[in-house]
């Protein structure tokens, strides 16, 4: 599968974050890719501000390079 979203030198922006938040009004599930040029030794750390930015309804995993968001319908549980 390809991804929705990629992450480039300018890191995590507004304007990102809130193309985002629109997407999820229509769908469950975003790819986001993590490029080179964005550091992809702070992938953990783009995840956790995506997932701070969207609230509890959203979950994440990280495979390889690539940074999968899921909504749920509820809040997750702590």
């Amino acid at each position: 599968m390809k991804a929705d979203f990629q992450i480039g030198k300018n890191g995590i922006t507004e304007n990102f974050l809130e193309t985002l938040r629109i997407y999820f009004t229509k769908n469950r599930n975003a790819r986001i890719s993590v490029l080179k040029s964005a550091g992809r030794e702070d992938r953990e750390k783009y995840t956790k501000d995506i997932l701070d930015f969207l609230g509890k309804k959203y979950t994440s995993k990280i495979i390889g390079f690539v940074v999968v968001i899921k909504k749920w319908r509820t809040q997750k549980r702590e």
